[in-house]
């Protein structure tokens, strides 16, 4: 689960102000924003659906929507997310479903103490139990891992992440699959059309229908993959210009 910007844009913001969240940079541009649910790891690289983040509406209100819709569609059994979604609300609501999950931790100072301790004895890796108040006597239970990134270009507490996992250490390897997200990003605006306009409805819609078209590129591969190989790798072997074509040549649209 993961949450990406619109194309940022500047000028008259007016009748937006629910929509338009700024942009993760410093900077006085604007962007939309939305969130996804994807298939990442073992199983091919799918959008399984996406929303528009709105002002007010929770982080946990988010992964709630998408859970829902993405248990409707496959099994789910580990949930991968951002450090933007590491409150213990949401982690709560995660275990509750049966899930478990990995989500980096963002450090406050205890963390950062941590992180320096393990550094002054040279340890690159460390676990420890955490509880998180949830609110009046009730608690989520989390575990704490430490790892040091390797060739960091730091020599202070940066040198160490933190993750947060219901599961402990063992699927702290899987959170590598959250790259696929990233490249998927890109390359799903391969497939959005230009536009100059700052509606937020026409946006949205073209940045959804992006997805399902980027979907039906990594399906169309994995079928021809498995006809030809009887097997299916992560690197496609269809291009996505060559699935764009295609459509066009069946739809007439493009």
């Amino acid at each position: 689960i993961d949450i990406t910007e619109a194309d940022p844009f500047t000028g008259d913001r007016s009748g937006h102000k629910d929509e338009i969240l700024g942009t993760k940079e410093n900077t006085d541009e604007y962007a939309y924003q939305w969130a996804t649910v994807q298939l990442v790891g073992n199983a091919v690289p799918l959008v399984l659906d996406a929303r528009p983040v709105r002002r007010g509406k929770s982080r946990k209100e988010i992964v709630e929507d998408l859970l829902d819709s993405a248990e409707g569609l496959v099994h789910v059994d580990n949930v991968l997310m951002d450090r933007e979604f590491d409150s213990q609300h949401v982690l709560e609501m995660i275990s509750q479903r049966g899930l478990s999950y990995v989500v980096p931790k963002r450090m406050q100072t205890s963390e950062k103490a941590q992180a320096k301790r393990l550094l002054q004895q040279s340890q690159d890796r460390y676990e420890t139990d955490r509880k998180l108040h949830l609110g009046k006597n009730e608690w989520h239970e989390t575990t704490l891992i430490y790892r040091r990134k390797e060739n960091s270009e730091h020599d202070d507490h940066r040198q160490y992440s933190v993750f947060m996992s219901n599961r402990g250490s063992g699927f702290l390897s899987e959170y590598g699959y959250r790259w696929e997200i990233e490249s998927g990003y890109r390359s799903i605006k391969r497939f959005m059309a230009a536009t100059t306009s700052t509606d937020f409805g026409l946006r949205f819609f073209y940045f959804v229908f992006a997805c399902l078209l980027y979907s039906i590129w990594r399906a169309v591969d994995l079928l021809v993959q498995v006809e030809l190989t009887g097997e299916y790798e992560h690197s496609p072997i269809v291009t996505a210009d060559n699935t764009l074509t295609l459509l066009k040549k069946e739809t007439g649209i493009g």
